[in-house]
């Protein structure tokens, strides 16, 4: 059994986790409530956008499809966190961007990856793994524009000059503090609306446009693309907050369960001692009166 003062020194080193492990998980709660309320603030602007997208390319009979002789390749941006601590966060989507890839050269393409988050870009280095670009922010805020317009302005410009023919985001889809899917989105070609089964898709909606469709066009695929990569990095930063909360409170359980487990042992410690000594105290009475 360890000495009274290593178990009182071990008590003081998991008291100073625990304590930490609460303050972070208190300030992953409050960047989540920010989080969440930006990206539920973002969401209907994304949904009309993609909606308009969709309305004016089929009633202008516009495909966004590949530069003629477009290489077989594609780019797939993966999006991860610069920090860890965040239970099983970055290595999800990681483990989704290497499947992704694996899908990607089944179908015949060669794939490079525009790697967002620290984690990710450590990961792919050592695996030796194509990468296009790498981003660390090290930044507060892994939503900014700055970062979607960078991600879409690189897609956009490979797959018009026939660099690639497929450009895909891997991110984390929020569904709650405990829950975070990674998801897998393919944004060019521009995907048509899908039709459930027993429904007819709506009839595109007949705009006015000015100065003329053909100069809107390019301005509406571009402003799609910005805002599915912006929604994507919103939808990852709610995640790796709900995912650090989640872990920084089971630490902290941990931690108290320790502390309790830890306390025990250092009773049942003293109390050993406390025996040990009346036992001497009692031989050597038995001993005089001998």
């Amino acid at each position: 059994m360890a000495s009274l003062k290593a178990i009182r020194r071990r008590i003081t080193s998991v008291k100073s986790t625990e304590q930490i492990t609460r303050a972070m998980k208190l300030v992953a709660a409050s960047r989540l409530r920010r989080a969440q309320e930006a990206l539920i603030a973002a969401r209907p602007y994304s949904q009309a956008l993609a909606r308009v997208a969709d309305s004016l390319l089929r009633a202008e009979g516009v495909d966004v499809a590949p530069a003629e002789n477009a290489k077989k390749a594609a780019l797939v941006a993966v999006i991860a966190s610069d920090r860890g601590l965040c239970g099983g966060y970055n290595t999800n989507v990681i483990r989704a961007g290497e499947e992704t890839r694996r899908d990607l050269e089944a179908e015949g393409l060669s794939v490079q990856y525009y790697v967002v988050g620290k984690k990710a870009v450590d990961h792919y280095k050592r695996t030796r793994a194509p990468i296009a670009v790498e981003s660390i922010n090290n930044l507060p805020r892994l939503a900014t524009l700055g970062l979607a317009r960078a991600i879409a302005g690189r897609m956009l410009t490979d797959f018009q000059s026939g660099a690639i023919s497929e450009a895909s985001i891997v991110y984390t889809h929020f569904q709650s503090a405990m829950t975070q899917k990674p998801t897998y989105e393919r944004l060019l070609p521009v995907p048509a609306e899908e039709k459930k089964p027993g429904e007819e898709l709506a009839p595109a909606t007949d705009y006015l446009i000015e100065p003329s469709a053909k100069e809107l066009v390019p301005v509406v695929v571009r402003s799609y693309l910005e805002a599915s990569v912006f929604h994507a990095l919103l939808e990852s930063e709610a995640s790796e907050y709900g995912a650090k909360m989640t872990a920084m409170d089971s630490a902290t359980n941990n931690a108290i369960e320790m502390i309790d487990a830890l306390t025990l042992e250092m009773n049942r410690a003293r109390q050993a001692q406390i025996t040990s000594e009346l036992m001497d105290i009692v031989g050597g009475a038995e001993a005089l009166r001998g």
